[in-house]
């Protein structure tokens, strides 16, 4: 059992760790992170022996939000909604915390603690697309790799100046949401 003290110190480096990632990546400075907690470097270490681990610890928040969201749109009864819903948080995202996506989908190890994380999710948009479809609000012809396609075309733009990112993925989530509708 972890003293009252010790778990503090954890969650405020997991909180710092979590608004430093999201404003400037995943190559912070871990002497950075520990400044923003209010914590000593020792600190953060003794949590966190590693860059690797506080990355996952991060993500794996992250992830489990998103898993949230998903069963939320799942159990939404209005399919638009719910599809449009995903799409719109999927942006915000990008704007928001923008060392998601490279982390989950990059390379490394990180990434890959999380792959049966990636497919749930991708099978919750599959069963999004196909409801959105038999209610009929989907173009003719729309499936989920065309969703996905319009997902890929806004986590590219995460990486525009700040000063423009917001407005630029919103107007694309826009575009490819008046694609997909129909």
């Amino acid at each position: 059992m972890r003293r009252a003290d010790a778990r503090s110190n954890r969650d405020r480096v997991v909180a710092a760790a979590r608004e430093a990632f999201a404003a400037a990546g995943l190559e912070v400075p871990m002497r950075e992170v520990a400044r923003r907690a209010g914590v000593g470097v020792a600190t953060l270490y003794r949590h966190f022996p590693t860059r690797t681990e506080l990355v996952a610890t991060v993500l794996a928040e992250r992830v489990a939000d998103c898993g949230v969201q998903m069963r939320r749109a799942l159990d939404d009864p209005d399919p638009w909604r719910a599809l449009a819903g995903v799409v719109r948080v999927f942006a915000e995202r990008q704007i928001h915390d923008r060392a998601l996506n490279e982390a989950l989908l990059g390379p490394g190890a990180v990434g890959a603690a999380f792959q049966e994380e990636r497919r749930e999710h991708a099978q919750a948009l599959n069963v999004l697309v196909v409801r959105a479809r038999a209610a009929g609000v989907l173009r003719g012809g729309v499936d989920a790799d065309d969703v996905r396609a319009g997902l890929l075309a806004i986590a590219s733009l995460r990486r525009l100046p700040a000063a423009t990112s917001a407005r630029v993925i919103g107007r694309v989530a826009d575009l490819v949401l008046a694609g997909i509708r129909a």
